[in-house]
């Protein structure tokens, strides 16, 4: 079972460059929704936020083909299962979420860290790379800072931003290191 696990999480890896090309387009979502609340609206920034979700994964996809990538896993894989179910609960998070967008509108964001950064964690099994662990814990321990002191959707924002384009960029550093034959 063990062997069979890791021939599964090396499929991702391999697939998905360690996942790190949706970390980043994730993180481009956050950056251009920090830009929108900061020209227009923390309201406007929300839609921005869900529609930037929505296309994470058919971005992801096209840019991992760009670099040679398949940007996708191998048929029967049961962790493409445990992707997609994490991603439909996210999915069911995201009422939570926009209800406490009608209290305050920051909290939508700080909110969503605390959703995505769940999701992060699952990755570890999805991918055995146990950094994933730190990416959930920090975007959670960034949400509870960023709520406790009353930062406004803008620092939100961008703080989501950083933490993921940041981490994504090291993920596919890493991928690149340890894959020079791809």
């Amino acid at each position: 079972m063990t062997d069979t696990l890791v021939q599964f999480q090396t499929d991702m890896r391999r697939g998905y460059a360690n996942g790190s090309i949706g970390i980043i387009v994730s993180g481009l979502a956050w950056l251009i929704s920090a830009i929108v609340t900061y020209q227009y609206s923390a309201s406007q920034a929300v839609w921005t936020l869900l529609i930037g979700g929505v296309l994470i994964h058919p971005v992801s996809v096209l840019l991992y083909k760009t670099i040679g990538l398949s940007g996708n896993h191998t048929k029967g894989n049961p962790l493409g299962n445990l992707g997609m179910e994490g991603t439909i609960f996210m999915i069911m998070c995201l009422p939570i979420a926009f209800g406490l967008s009608l209290q305050h509108t920051q909290w939508f964001f700080q909110g969503m860290l605390l959703i995505i950064g769940g999701r992060y964690l699952t990755f570890s099994s999805i991918y055995g790379i146990k950094l994933y662990w730190i990416l959930g814990a920090i975007l959670g321990i960034a949400a509870y800072l960023l709520f406790k002191n009353s930062v406004q959707s803008f620092g939100t924002l961008s703080t989501g931003a950083l933490i993921e384009i940041l981490f994504g960029l090291f993920m596919f550093i890493s991928f690149r290191r340890n894959n020079k034959n791809i």
